[in-house]
């Protein structure tokens, strides 16, 4: 049992880690509105997860290997919706920063995310992950390589969902807290204006690769 976790653990960093369409919603929302912002998407990213986790162990994700016409929807919905998200990246317009608060590298750059901020960010991170198919997907495919003979393959899958749930949110609180340092060394900079491009077009390559993916 403790080797198939370990062999997990490490399987799923290696995912997790790979540069994906969470990790750069995080980046794009702490670079906007600061590090509580990053932090409200993981929390969105977390949720969405969670949902595509319990589908999976109830069975319910694997619908989406059988239906075309599902998986397509839900595709297109999340291509177009990661698309839109860089779009308005893309066209946001910033006007110059005022000065740094005391004890500033590690201030947010933007106005603090207040409760429809807040919202906003947080559904940013939950229609990425429920909008995007091959998640769900993942899970179903992903998981029961993990799970041992004798075991209960819906609630191993679960428990097994709850760890990648857990190490995507520990990744994506380091990240946030990374990105929240950098913006505020670089605020009001040229170099914080280019960062936000890239990251809207990265967004916008994430949304059409998904639309053009077959299955």
């Amino acid at each position: 049992m403790t080797a198939v976790l370990l062999a997990f653990a490490l399987t799923a960093t290696l995912v997790i880690l790979a540069p994906g369409p969470d990790s750069m919603l995080v980046l794009r929302n702490t670079l906007r509105g600061g590090q509580r912002a990053g932090w409200i998407t993981a929390c969105g990213t977390m949720s969405g997860l969670a949902v595509w986790a319990v589908a999976a162990a109830a069975g319910l994700s694997a619908l989406l290997r059988v239906s075309h016409v599902g998986y397509d929807i839900l595709r297109l919905a999340g291509a177009a919706y990661l698309i839109w998200l860089g779009v308005t990246t893309l066209r946001s317009r910033r006007g110059p920063a005022g000065p740094a608060a005391p004890g500033g590298a590690g201030e947010p750059p933007g106005p603090p995310a207040g409760p429809a901020r807040g919202w906003r960010v947080y559904l940013n991170g939950l229609l990425s992950n429920l909008f995007n198919p091959k998640i769900g997907v993942f899970f179903v495919a992903f998981l029961p390589g993990f799970i041992p003979a004798r075991a209960s393959a819906a609630a191993f899958s679960l428990v097994l969902g709850l760890w990648f749930i857990v190490e995507t949110g520990a990744w994506l609180v380091i990240l946030t807290w990374l990105v929240a340092r950098g913006v505020g060394w670089l605020r009001g900079s040229a170099a914080q204006r280019w960062a936000e491009r890239v990251t809207g077009v990265v967004l916008i390559g994430f949304g059409l690769r998904l639309a053009a993916e077959a299955r």
